[in-house]
């Protein structure tokens, strides 16, 4: 398949947001990783015959660097998945609604969580690495390295077959009922 190039960092691109706490949120819209075109219809077998696909990342700014695992960060991992699918799950639905193909991956295990799962797992740190060429430290799980978060970093995936500026309102009208505020208007 041949998917147009987007490039993310124009026309309101990332999109920064800031939660209550004060901690970050960085969401982009990219075309797909090479990983993603290979395998598609291994990762999401009921998309195999969409013309057009868009990866959302996902980056919220954790409390602590993701390198070891101790009670406080296998706490914060689950409430940032927590927060990314209560939004994720919002976004996905506005989507669909409009009739656009959307699901979000569970940063957890791999799998979609709307659509059949393939045999396949998605990597979403394998795609942020390849989409915005983030460092990647091999740990015992591999962790990112963010350019001013460094290893506090916690990457999520929405996919869509809806177009970036569809996609884009939609994140903007959801984040504040998440209490993500856009630090750039």
């Amino acid at each position: 398949m041949n998917y147009p190039t987007l490039n993310t960092f124009v026309a309101g691109y990332p999109i920064n947001l800031v939660g209550t706490s004060g901690q970050a949120v960085e969401i982009s819209i990219h075309s797909p990783s090479q990983y993603i075109c290979a395998n598609c219809e291994r990762i999401l077998p009921d998309w195999k015959h969409q013309l057009f696909l868009w990866v959302v990342i996902v980056l919220q700014q954790s409390t602590y660097a993701m390198m070891v695992s101790t009670p406080e960060i296998e706490a914060e991992k689950e409430k940032l998945r927590e927060k990314f699918m209560r939004f994720g799950f919002d976004v996905a639905f506005n989507l669909r609604d409009r009739g656009y193909l959307t699901d979000l991956i569970d940063p957890r295990t791999g799998y979609p969580l709307l659509s059949r799962p393939g045999i396949v797992p998605h990597d979403d740190t394998a795609v942020v690495k390849a989409l915005l060429n983030y460092p990647v430290i091999e740990n015992k799980c591999r962790v990112l390295v963010h350019p001013e978060w460094g290893m506090a970093v916690y990457p999520s995936i929405l996919l869509s077959a809806a177009p970036p500026i569809v996609i884009e309102e939609a994140i903007k009208s959801i984040a504040p009922l998440h209490s993500w505020q856009d630090i750039d208007q």
